[in-house]
């Protein structure tokens, strides 16, 4: 029979991409913080697919220290698929999530630890000043998470910074597109007991930032995906049906409009333009906003179903 792996007290996870000037430093900074807390740990890096050759210091740091892991994708397959795979092969009873790129403060590990043993399941770490662009990333995240603490319940001020998880409540977590940023939402599905604390954040010193203002649209469609799994998967019928219903009461009061119209002022039924217009763009509308949802939930089932991941591994150092 296999050996069963042995749990450790810490994962952090460390998605890459295209990071080779920061990983070493990266790497440093979180060895001095752990080693001070006398605990066993693992860190997981997982290469997304970059192209600058961030793979080669990960295997030499690999080489040194075994309790680092690395696993290697096929190609980029996006941030969500890179902390997937992490968890996937974490062992953790606490597992921290942080980016590569040296923003984040490694000290601020035992904070989010300490905080989560205090008795909370997710700790997120909030950028309270935080050192990006004004404008294109501060402004625009602020908004972003206003409204998805708004809809989603769960208030957060900041979605994107470092975050610590009891492993169990996270290995429960099913991730596919691009729902990282929704972890602590799903994690709220569970009952998962939520905090924030603030968290030190430094300016990038080195490679560029994947991120720009078109993944926030995607944040704010992914946000529509996240309200319907919400309230609504386990009772779709509410959705839909209530959606039918306006749509119907809609076409009656635009049929009476149209009859009225008629009779009135003796107005062609069939010769509406404005009117039939209207109607196709709001049915369109509907029509298409439907099936990208429907297409979310196809694709759990897919995934589910075929007990596939949403990622292709090249290769695994220390797993």
């Amino acid at each position: 029979m296999p050996e069963k792996k042995k749990n450790v007290n810490l994962s952090i996870i460390l998605p890459v991409y295209n990071e080779v000037e920061n990983i070493q430093l990266q790497y440093d900074d979180i060895i001095k913080s752990v080693i001070q807390l006398k605990v066993s740990y693992e860190i997981i890096f997982v290469d997304d697919g970059s192209m600058d050759g961030s793979f080669k210091p990960l295997q030499s740091i690999a080489k040194k220290n075994k309790n680092v892991k690395v696993i290697s994708f096929r190609r980029n397959f996006g941030q969500t698929a890179a902390i997937a795979a992490g968890i996937d092969h974490s062992r953790g009873k606490i597992i921290i999530i942080m980016d590569s790129d040296l923003q984040n403060e490694a000290e601020d590990i035992k904070n989010l630890i300490d905080t989560i043993e205090e008795g909370y399941d997710v700790v997120s770490g909030w950028r309270k000043d935080r050192k990006d662009n004004f404008l294109t990333r501060k402004v625009v995240s602020k908004i972003a998470n206003f409204i998805i603490s708004r809809v989603s319940g769960v208030k957060i001020q900041d979605l994107g910074s470092s975050q610590a998880y009891r492993g169990d409540i996270l290995r429960q977590i099913r991730l596919y597109g691009e729902m990282h940023r929704f972890i602590p939402v799903h994690a709220s599905w569970l009952g998962a007991k939520i905090t924030e604390i603030p968290v030190k954040h430094h300016e990038r010193k080195y490679g560029t930032s994947n991120y720009g203002l078109i993944r926030t649209f995607k944040v704010l469609l992914d946000l529509i995906t996240i309200k319907f799994l919400g309230s609504y998967s386990t009772k779709p019928i509410y959705f839909f049906g209530g959606v039918g219903i306006i749509m119907m009461f809609a076409s009656c009061i635009s049929g009476a409009a149209v009859i009225a119209m008629k009779v009135l002022l003796h107005q062609s039924m069939i010769r509406n333009p404005l009117l039939l217009l209207t109607v196709m763009f709001i049915i369109l509308g509907v029509m298409f906003l439907l099936l990208g949802i429907l297409a979310e939930m196809l694709t759990r089932i897919y995934y589910e179903t075929r007990k596939e991941a949403p990622y292709k591994v090249r290769e695994k150092i220390n797993l």
